[in-house]
């Protein structure tokens, strides 16, 4: 645990001083919660993501559009390098969205009105995808 942590430290000091970015992604289960916690101070940018169970009664109520959503992109935390302001987000839950097979669409989640008359919960959009040429997001 201490070698994997000295490991993303040095990790760090390297990419600061280049024009890198690195991914590491680990499922929460394989770590303890100790060292969990540590790998998640260490990072500048902490993303999270759920996958939505097919028949989950309460979600469907809360949200509308949830036919459609294959999981939950959850922003927890945001790098803050040379700044001395902090970042405050619009959202920090999106709903991940397939369309076509061919593009990866981030919505903005909102709950449902709580009437449960017919209203859209999303309030913004980003598409993700190779082909499209007018995406805002380009993998």
């Amino acid at each position: 645990d201490w070698d994997m942590l000295s490991f993303i430290r040095l990790l760090k000091c390297v990419l600061r001083s280049s024009n890198a970015v690195a991914v590491i992604t680990f499922p929460a289960s394989l770590l303890s919660p100790s060292v969990s916690k540590r790998w998640q101070h260490m990072a500048d940018t902490l993303l999270s993501v759920r996958a939505i169970p097919d028949e989950d009664k309460d979600l469907a109520n809360l949200l509308t559009g949830y036919q459609d959503m294959l999981g939950l992109l959850h922003v927890r935390k945001v790098a803050q390098i040379n700044t001395q302001v902090p970042v405050i987000l619009d959202a920090n839950t999106f709903s991940i969205k397939l369309q076509r097979r061919r593009s990866l669409i981030l919505e903005r989640l909102n709950q449902a009105p709580v009437d449960g008359s017919s209203g859209t919960s999303y309030g913004s959009s980003s598409s993700c995808s190779g082909s499209s040429k007018t995406a805002s997001l380009d993998f």
